[in-house]
């Protein structure tokens, strides 16, 4: 039983370390996403994403991902460990390729 336990533990644990990267095919749009979006990146809690979201309306779209040092929280350690999951997309104005 103590095991099945240890087991069920550590898969448990692969399975919340491996998520955003099963997840993460998909890059998060910084621009975009919702307070519940960003928290799917590992190392973006609710009270990081709300001060991205936050910055976002008060400042408007980023330009790029790097503008996340300013957000109130991020500095470059963390954004070195949540860049490869983000992305900074359309920003106001920016017209689509496809039109």
């Amino acid at each position: 039983m103590k095991l099945r336990a240890v087991m069920a533990s550590f898969f448990l644990a692969m399975m919340i370390v491996t998520a955003p990267a099963i997840a993460g095919d998909q890059m998060v749009d910084i621009n975009t996403a919702t307070v519940e979006q960003l928290q799917v990146v590992s190392g973006i809690g609710e009270k990081t994403a709300m001060a991205i979201v936050a910055y976002r309306d008060e400042f408007g779209a980023f330009k790029s991902v790097d503008e996340l040092v300013h957000v109130k929280g991020i500095g470059e350690k963390k954004l070195a460990g949540i860049r490869k999951f983000l992305q900074a997309g359309k920003q106001d104005g920016e017209q689509n390729q496809l039109d």
